[in-house]
């Protein structure tokens, strides 16, 4: 059983959402926080699978919590709010999910929810985009061409072959010939050898 964190100072957004997981069989609600500090508390208590975290929340917001709620659970960011400093911020801090209200249906939530569960990345299209334009706005190291930074970048945000293929809309065969490239250039033959090297710049 997945268990689930719902923090949201929506309280029809929260009976929703936990009636919608609740519902799945697989998942459980196991607490419910209507601003930061409580999800950071609650977090820190149950240690939740996931933590469906909210961007604007009083006391404290999502965004504050993020790193510290990493610690504990693995964050889904599940806001309203996609702009770019949002998006970055979050990711950098450490949510591995971010969905926005208006861009995803029940059936996206649980898969994404379960996906984060297992350590990947489920991101709304907008939320991609904003880090796809990241990843180009940054110069490129190690001698990786622009394409192969880009797919470095989102392996060091934590995204499977598959998830990159899918943010990029290029071929599953196309970003592995990309990984291989990569992993020869960083002279290592490891997801974590590569995203150590890339993190030390």
């Amino acid at each position: 059983m997945t268990t689930v964190l719902v923090a949201d100072d929506n309280s029809v957004v929260r009976a929703v959402v936990r009636d919608m997981l609740d519902g799945a069989g697989d998942l459980a609600v196991i607490g419910e926080a209507a601003n930061g500090a409580e999800a950071l508390r609650l977090a820190r208590l149950h240690r939740p699978d996931v933590t469906l975290l909210d961007h604007r929340m009083p006391v404290r917001d999502g965004l504050s919590v993020v790193g510290a709620i990493s610690a504990h659970s693995r964050v889904l960011m599940l806001t309203r709010s996609a702009d770019d400093r949002t998006v970055l911020d979050a990711v950098r801090s450490g949510a591995i999910g971010f969905l926005v209200h208006g861009q995803f249906g029940p059936a996206e939530l649980l898969h994404a929810v379960r996906a984060v569960a297992g350590g990947e990345s489920h991101l709304s299209p907008s939320a991609a985009r904003v880090l796809v334009s990241a990843v180009r706005a940054a110069p490129p190291r190690h001698g990786l061409s622009q394409r192969e930074a880009e797919v470095m970048d989102l392996i060091a945000r934590g995204l499977s072959n598959r998830d990159i293929a899918a943010t990029l809309v290029l071929s599953s065969k196309t970003v592995e010939n990309h990984v291989n490239r990569i992993f020869a250039k960083l002279g290592t033959t490891s997801r974590a050898g590569a995203i150590q090297r890339w993190r030390r710049g």
